[in-house]
């Protein structure tokens, strides 16, 4: 900044935004695993899985989706809805974002909530099952109902259609089967082709299979339709022989009877878990199953995905394993095996969806359904930041959130990549980064603050681990403050400040926590010291760029101000540390959401449940600004643009640019429903994330320039736009100084034109047969388009309304109605027929169409009749002035004539204003 000119304001606009992906409900996957379809607030939506790109959604009616599947060639998805109405939609085949309406809607299939249904692999046929027991056989292409199956001892909970495809047999006939299972604990086969035949059970199973002691969750059957596997929530796995070819319906005093046969499982694999999901994996190429390769997975209650051969020997396990006190919150509520992926896709209880190879166990791509409450946001860039930030990519291309849970969400700025960061055995309330961005800490509910710093980078993407713990408070760590400098040549940290709902502020020397994850444990820091800071709960902490002082904000209303001292450890004298109250900041009504120190100049701000942000000096502790602007709660602050702009977010959902000068909000960025609570500045302050309590994350990126482009070009097209107009009356091109003046909306330029043109007449003898005193300016008031006509009669209106410009608008008005019929000034209004105007218009009325138009007319009749009534008044006037000037003349009695020829031209005058 070049002596004292000021850095121009910056102004921001929205980027992107990270929203909710799932939030609860059945998920599906395309088949070449690139697509996946999922449920938010009663809607499905179909986005690319590799780009994390919503394709399109489709819409239901306002009710959950209980069950969905998607065809096999993913050309129709179908999904049944709380309102118990069955939606079919068709794939498009562009997608833009759109809204899919269904091709077709089916109200009440079934007459109880439907949980379960499933396409066949021909997509032909689906089959959906109730809570009542009823199983359904639907034609895709028709909607018609071909089977009914009842019988099922309660609610049905699994279902699989078993096509064999093996073309190395030779089958005499075709077989089609359909295997359920229901809360009754029973596995039923039925065979769809007894109908074609006649049978008489034709609408009875084949066969039942006992074997579970709980409700079946999973079903599957190889390609070849040789073995069934299913899992249930007695914690075992059968594996059936689906062989029983033997297995005939016998008759019961004429009545048809399914055989239940003495067929017992042929594998029984305890899991030691309730499972919800289970499933062949590794069929080779030609879809036989043979047991030298077949291999299972089982997920459920652990959260894990489990790989088993065919003996029931555990292989591997897909995931991280869980504490047991997280394992209801991790626990995998759907699994599928994907075969082109070669993978498992889980969905598990807190909205998030992994997908495992099965050959290597590692995460391949993982996808974040719901964020919940977003509490705090913070960058992070892999490597660190040059002094010029905009010169390197990898620069705050991370960012970090804390939401209500245990686990901290990274997501890449850059691409799709996300990740999450296990550690913390309760909701993580805060995070900070270093001042080189690559480490940072988080404090939660669990009483501790931990450590994270880079573990594993590679091209594609970085990945975090805890690298130090520390514990010590005895309350939730709610606000957390790293060292704005580093150590030796920037490889060391140096102290963490931390506040703790026991009121209390704690120093932890991080001199030798590691910027680098390796194969070390986590290291426990020691606490420096320990400070007795607010009587209330610490909501904010923040450290100035100094290292010098530091500010804390708490809900008993007011901010502290500290002097840090830190001394890091120098041959065999260990590190040490406090803190010293240098003053209180007080005047707020309410409690302190926010504290930050500005990073040019001695200076602190704050954010109030007041719904004020105040700026405070830091010589004898006064308020020396206050904004006030927001509608609730200021919960974050934070200084951009050298310290000539704040940014704030509140309780309003708002995010709002300030101006530190004018003490006044310039912009306000509105993009969330709810609380933001989080809100993070990129180093280089080009980018702007606010996070809030609706799950949305936004990212608003600096316009500044481009805005300045525009605004350039409109002022320079503007003055070129107004040379024009010059030139144009300058070359008596009426007609175009008209159109070019009603594009500009300038009235001014408009009216000085008519009122030339009207003066003009007085002097000119090439007028004859023109209304408006020019022919050309007539042709162009027939021939104006009904926009522009009507906005003309707008500037009438306005013009008429004064006396000083009521003789412009009448001669306008005047040349206007005789020049273009009745109903083409109707019709400019909105179309409506001149038989209409005379009807009764509700006042209730939009301001268009024909209610447009008598306002209009409204407006005009009483400033028009004030107009000819002081008219009216100076005729009547001229007659006593006549009656002096004869008197004075001495010819009143011979002048009778010469009175009423002067009124006369009075009157021919005053027609002419």
């Amino acid at each position: 900044m070049v002596g004292n000119q000021r850095p121009k304001s910056r102004s921001y606009k929205k980027l992107r935004t990270i929203e909710p992906l799932h939030t609860g409900g059945p998920v599906a996957i395309t088949s070449d695993g690139s697509n996946i379809i999922t449920c938010v607030s009663g809607e499905a939506l179909f986005t690319d899985i590799k780009r994390s790109r919503l394709l399109c959604r489709f819409s239901s009616d306002d009710q959950s989706i209980t069950s969905l599947c998607l065809t096999p060639d993913a050309s129709h998805l179908v999904t049944f809805t709380d309102a118990s109405s069955l939606r079919l939609f068709k794939i498009p085949k562009t997608f833009t974002g759109q809204h899919v309406p269904p091709s077709r809607v089916t109200a009440r299939p079934h007459d109880a909530p439907v949980h379960v249904c499933a396409v066949d692999p021909t997509s032909t046929y689906l089959a959906s099952g109730s809570a009542d027991g009823v199983v359904k056989v639907w034609e895709l292409s028709t909607g018609h109902v071909t089977h009914v199956f009842k019988g099922h001892g309660g609610v049905v909970s699994a279902l699989k259609f078993n096509f064999p495809r093996n073309e190395s047999l030779v089958q005499h006939e075709r077989v089609a089967q359909l295997i359920t299972a229901s809360v009754d604990t029973k596995i039923r086969v039925f065979d769809l082709t007894a109908t074609l035949r006649n049978d008489q059970g034709a609408l009875r199973p084949i066969v039942v299979l006992e074997g579970h002691d709980s409700v079946p969750r999973g079903l599957d059957v190889t390609p070849d339709g040789k073995w069934l596997v299913s899992g249930g929530r007695d914690a075992v796995v059968l594996i059936w022989d689906m062989t029983f070819s033997g297995a005939t319906l016998g008759q019961s005093k004429g009545k048809s009877k399914a055989l239940v046969t003495n067929l017992t499982p042929v594998k029984t694999i305890p899991v030691l878990e309730r499972v919800e999901a289970v499933g062949f994996v590794h069929c080779d190429r030609s879809g036989s199953a043979t047991t030298v390769d077949q291999c299972l997975f089982t997920a459920g209650e652990k959260g894990i995905v489990k790989i088993w051969d065919w003996k029931g020997a555990l292989l591997r396990h897909l995931g991280t394993s869980w504490e047991q006190e997280q394992e209801e919150q991790r626990q995998v509520l759907e699994a599928m095996y994907v075969p082109t992926l070669e993978a498992v896709l889980s969905v598990h209880a807190d909205q998030n969806i992994f997908i495992h190879s099965v050959a290597s166990g590692k995460l391949t791509q993982q996808l974040i359904g719901f964020n919940d409450e977003i509490v705090d946001a913070a960058f992070l860039s892999p490597t660190i930041c040059p002094s010029n930030a905009s010169a390197s990519n990898d620069c705050d291309s991370y960012i970090a959130l804390a939401t209500n849970s245990s686990l901290i969400r990274l997501y890449s700025t850059l691409g799709s990549s996300v990740q999450l960061l296990p550690g913390h055995s309760d909701i993580v309330l805060s995070l900070d980064r270093s001042a080189s961005g690559r480490s940072f800490a988080s404090g939660s509910k669990d009483n501790s603050a931990r450590i994270w710093a880079p573990s594993k980078s590679s091209a594609a993407s970085t990945q975090w681990s805890c690298v130090a713990l520390c514990e010590g408070h005895a309350g939730s760590v709610g606000a957390v403050a790293m060292s704005r400098t580093l150590r030796d040549n920037d490889t060391r940290l140096q102290f963490l400040l931390t506040g703790s709902q026991d009121r209390t502020i704690k120093m932890w020397d991080l001199s030798d926590v590691p910027l680098k994850c390796g194969s070390q444990q986590v290291l426990k820091c020691r606490s420096l010291m320990t400070f007795k800071a607010h009587e209330k709960d610490i909501n904010s902490l923040d450290v100035a760029p100094t290292d010098q002082l530091l500010a804390s904000g708490s809900q008993d209303r007011t901010a502290n101000i500290y002097e840090i001292l830190y001394h890091p450890s120098s041959g065999a004298r260990p590190p040490s540390g406090e803190i010293k109250l240098l003053g209180t900041c007080k005047g707020h009504k309410r409690g302190v959401w926010s504290v930050k120190f500005g990073r040019t100049e001695r200076i602190l701000a704050t954010g109030s449940g007041d719904k004020t942000i105040k700026l405070w000096n830091l010589q004898d502790f006064t308020c020396v600004k206050t904004f006030e602007g927001h509608a609730n709660s200021v919960l974050r602050v934070d200084f951009i643009n050298d310290g000539t702009q704040l940014v704030s977010s509140g309780s309003d959902g708002l995010v709002k640019l300030w101006s530190t000068k004018e003490e006044e909000c310039t912009t306000t960025l509105d993009n969330h429903e709810d609380k933001v609570w989080a809100l993070a500045v990129s180093t280089d302050e080009r980018v702007i994330v606010s996070a809030a309590a609706d799950s949305v994350v936004t990212f608003w990126g600096d316009c500044t320039e481009e805005y300045e482009q525009e605004r350039e070009a409109k002022r320079v097209e503007q003055v070129l736009k107004e040379q024009d107009f010059v030139n144009y009356i300058a070359l008596q091109d009426y007609r175009r100084a008209i159109e070019l003046a009603l594009s500009l909306q300038q009235p001014g330029r408009l009216f000085s034109l008519f009122r030339d043109i009207r003066s003009s007449v007085k002097h000119s003898s090439t007028t004859k047969g023109s209304v408006t005193g020019d022919l050309a300016v007539d042709e162009v008031l027939r021939s104006l388009s009904g926009q522009d006509l009507a906005q003309l009669l707008q500037y009438v209106r306005d013009w008429n309304s004064n006396a000083k410009t009521s003789g412009v608008a009448q001669s306008v008005l005047y040349a206007m109605v005789k020049l273009r019929p009745i109903e083409d000034i109707v019709s400019a209004f909105g179309g409506e027929s001149l038989e209409a105007l005379s009807s009764e218009i509700s006042p209730r009325k939009q301001a268009g169409g024909r209610t447009a138009f008598k306002d209009l007319v409204d407006s005009l009749i009483p400033y028009t009749q004030r107009h000819f009534s002081r008219l009216e008044r100076l005729v009547q006037e001229s007659f006593v002035l006549d009656y002096i000037l004869s008197e004075m003349d001495g010819e009143i009695f011979e002048g009778d004539g010469h009175l009423v020829a002067d009124a006369s031209m009075i009157h021919a005058n005053e027609g002419e204003r």
